[in-house]
């Protein structure tokens, strides 16, 4: 009889967990389908403040889109990807990681620029983040870069970041992706000699030769985004060019 009430008491103990187990799966799933759309509602408003013409003409309101958010920094977009977003940069690298663009709590973040970055002319690496979303929002197509049908398309190297600057376009040189690591986010350089090396550094990484020449006096741009449930960093390099 007691051994009947102990087997009792046990299973309805993991019952009890299953269930709670279920409602939880239930509730993230449900949060996170949630965040995704009020994202995406928020980048449909802001196309408003963003006209592009033919010829890479970009005329993005920057002045309109700093009343809504004065972290606006920039514009982005990488060809062959999903990822055509306005740029913000906060105090810190931790705030847009769980706040989208209006500020509110939401777990999809929003894309935003390393807080360390000027946008003044001087950055040597400019480095942007965004969540690896499975709804391929955010940087959730940033991995897309690493497949062949991507990187063998050039129609895909050139990337447009616009700035209240101007339109500047880089030049993918480097896409790889690496464990967790902070020395490819690198911002800032003692001297010509360690960014040197830091350039060759990163452009070994790549998994495809882009056949794309480095020199000292580059300004690059870095995107990142996390893979293998944070564990990996996928990483793009892409250095500014005049054209």
């Amino acid at each position: 009889m007691f051994k009947k009430k102990v087997f009792q008491i046990v299973d309805l103990f993991f019952i009890v967990v299953f269930s709670l187990l279920i409602v939880f799966s239930i509730y993230k799933i449900v949060n996170w389908k949630l965040n995704n759309n009020r994202n995406h509602k928020i980048n449909s408003e802001l196309r408003e403040y963003i006209i592009v013409g033919g010829n890479d003409k970009y005329n993005i309101d920057f002045p309109s889109l700093k009343e809504k958010n004065p972290d606006t920094i920039a514009y982005l977009m990488v060809p062959g990807t999903r990822i055509d977003y306005v740029i913000v940069r906060g105090e810190n690298n931790d705030y847009y990681l769980n706040h989208n663009f209006n500020k509110e709590n939401n777990q999809s973040g929003w894309i935003f620029a390393d807080y360390k970055n000027q946008f003044d002319g001087t950055d040597k690496n400019i480095v942007i983040y965004g969540h690896n979303t499975l709804d391929k929002s955010m940087f959730g197509s940033l991995k897309d870069t690493l497949s062949k049908e991507w990187y063998l398309n050039k129609n895909n190297h050139k990337i447009i970041l616009v700035t209240e600057n101007g339109l500047e376009k880089y030049e993918v040189f480097s896409i790889y992706k690496i464990d967790n690591e902070d020395y490819y986010i690198t911002t800032n350089f003692n001297d010509s000699a360690s960014y040197k090396k830091f350039l060759s550094k990163i452009k070994s990484r790549s998994i495809h030769n882009f056949d794309v020449t480095l020199e000292e006096s580059d300004q690059i741009l870095t995107l990142s985004t996390c893979a293998n449930n944070g564990s990996k960093r996928v990483v793009l390099h892409a250095k500014k060019i005049n054209e």
